[in-house]
């Protein structure tokens, strides 16, 4: 635990960690207390695509938790940093919520439901029938399939719920070609992290709950892992993978001496 807690960075997924739903998790506001009294860098990292850093900031200020929003990252900015990198000014069908759209938007990437570059596919509530076969045809006809992250279900507070790659899922099916996943446990995204905190990997700490995006991107990518068992992963869970993480953590708070 000394030595988790001697780290100079702090990379922490948010749903299943931070908050559940509207309901900020216990130890939180101490742990994000010692954070800033220890003057420690710190960046919530989110496979979430759906809200802007802005929404996401107000949420956790609804929940009594005062955070910048440049510690907030979202796996929509990712996702458009990358996509605006690699096709400069291109196109893109889009299924997904503001965060999204609002991402892409300001990446220079213009959606087009005609002859679209890319598919892009982040978490939404207005997925259906229609949006699949929208997707399905560009794919077929040449538009590159990316989601914004690899999970397939995400915490909530009634249960878990389909996530990104779960929508993704029948457009793979249907057209037999291979999304591109953004967000954790891809390096790309863990990268920006370390760069936007400005520490070594080796000086900082990856803290999430799924051991098959966090804790896989912290080990990967070099940082420390820390499971919490506040969100999905459980200790009987935890032994159905190859890898394991340093330390299991009932909460965040419990990093807090």
């Amino acid at each position: 635990m000394e030595q988790l807690r001697a780290k100079k960075g702090f990379i922490c997924d948010m749903d299943g960690v931070i908050y559940h739903g509207d309901r900020l998790l216990p130890g939180v506001r101490e742990f994000v207390a010692w954070l800033y009294r220890e003057d420690k860098k710190f960046l919530f990292l989110t496979n979430a695509s759906g809200k802007t850093p802005k929404e996401l900031q107000l949420k956790l200020y609804r929940m009594g938790l005062e955070v910048d929003e440049s510690h907030i990252y979202t796996s929509a900015l990712a996702t458009a940093k990358f996509i605006s990198r690699q096709h400069p000014g291109c196109t893109a069908y889009v299924i997904g919520e503001a965060g999204l759209y609002n991402a892409l938007h300001d990446a220079g990437i213009s959606i087009n439901d005609v002859d679209p570059d890319y598919v892009i596919i982040g978490e939404t509530e207005n997925y259906n029938y229609r949006s699949i076969c929208r997707a399905t045809y560009h794919v077929l006809n040449g538009a590159k399939l990316i989601g914004t992250n690899s999970d397939l279900t995400g915490p909530s507070e009634h249960g878990v719920n389909p996530a990104c790659r779960a929508l993704v899922a029948p457009i793979e099916l249907t057209t037999g070609k291979s999304a591109y996943f953004i967000g954790k446990p891809n390096p790309l995204m863990m990268r920006t992290g370390l760069r936007m905190l400005d520490v070594h990997s080796s000086e900082a700490a990856m803290i999430g709950d799924r051991m098959d995006t966090d804790i896989i991107a912290g080990i990967e990518s070099g940082l420390d892992p820390i499971l919490v068992l506040s969100g999905i992963s459980t200790r009987k869970t935890v032994e159905l993978f190859p890898y394991r993480p340093r330390l299991i953590l009932d909460g965040v708070g419990d990093i807090v001496p």
